[in-house]
């Protein structure tokens, strides 16, 4: 299918694979990519330049245009991943959750396609005004760290009725009516992440999987608690959705008081280590109740690909 998104970016399904980090990584964008949408990789906080690097030439590997997600607000705290980035051949490459502007810039002179996810209004005319090539309306039905302000759905109307740059739509869009449904609605392509988290290429061990595979549809929660658990430093509007769990049930509402309970963020850190699922994280989005079986990235961009 036609739209701005294949155009430009040189793809042939108007389908972007979720920058995620510690999910997708280079074999997972590469898989995408190799199979016609855009794969991207997830740039963590604690990425080095050298990771970055590393990443980005198994992403490139298939010859197909990939990208690369950084997050602003690490950025600020350590602008090397950014150097990194701006040496690799990536096509497109997101900024989001912070001050973007600035990063936004340096990567347009660089000759890079350039993102960011937004969560409202406001957000939107901000990334406008920053200049970028288009934007990523992000509902609050996505995994994964984000606001939790607006819907799918209206954001994206809202934000196609506000600005002028073309807009992908994200959050909640894991099979291809959800596809056909935002290109209908006027976005020129689908951003999605937890569609592919069961995928083989990605970094997710078999045991997250399953739990994946087995969630419903009210199986996500959106909140602060799993940030407060692991310490992470991320701005408090951009809490994240994620599997509920036992521990997110506990600790839902009394946020500051687990961060001052060292037993609780020990036990939280040995969960982390050894995989247990009923206290640690698993970030996925309303979608998560449309996965049904492992796959392939490849299967899951011929999923949407057949949808439209």
């Amino acid at each position: 299918m036609d739209t701005w998104l294949t155009r430009t970016a040189g793809i042939d399904v108007p389908l972007v694979q979720a920058p995620m980090a510690r999910v997708s990584e280079g074999a997972m964008a590469a898989a995408v990519s190799g199979a016609g949408a855009l794969g991207m990789v997830g740039v963590g906080p604690t990425m080095s330049p050298a990771d970055v690097a590393e990443q980005a030439r198994v992403a490139a590997a298939p010859g197909r245009p990939y990208g690369i997600g950084l997050m602003a607000w690490a950025l600020e705290r350590d602008p090397a991943p950014l150097a990194a980035v701006l040496d690799t051949d990536a096509t497109v490459v997101s900024v989001s959750f912070g001050a973007f502007e600035g990063p936004v810039q340096r990567l347009r002179d660089a000759g890079k396609l350039v993102t960011t996810q937004v969560g409202n209004l406001e957000e939107a005319r901000r990334a406008e005004r920053a200049g970028v090539d288009f934007l990523v309306a992000r509902g609050r039905e996505g995994g994964g760290h984000g606001r939790d302000d607006v819907g799918t759905l209206p954001l994206l109307q809202i934000v196609l009725d506000a600005v002028e740059v073309p807009v992908v739509a994200a959050g909640g869009i894991a099979t291809g009516r959800g596809l056909a449904a935002v290109l209908a609605a006027g976005a020129v392509g689908a951003w999605a992440g937890t569609a592919f988290l069961c995928c083989r290429e990605s970094t997710f061990p078999a045991t997250s999987r399953a739990r994946l595979i087995a969630a419903d549809d009210r199986a996500t929660a959106y909140g602060r608690v799993f940030d407060v658990a692991q310490q992470a430093p991320w701005p408090p509007e951009y809490g994240g959705r994620a599997l509920r769990n036992r521990f997110f049930d506990r600790w839902e509402g009394r946020e500051s008081e687990l961060g001052a309970d060292h037993g609780a963020l020990d036990d939280y850190a040995r969960a982390q280590r050894e995989g247990d699922f009923d206290t640690s994280v698993i970030y996925a989005g309303q979608g998560a109740a449309l996965l049904s079986a492992e796959c392939t990235a490849a299967d899951v961009v011929a999923t949407f690909a057949d949808g439209i």
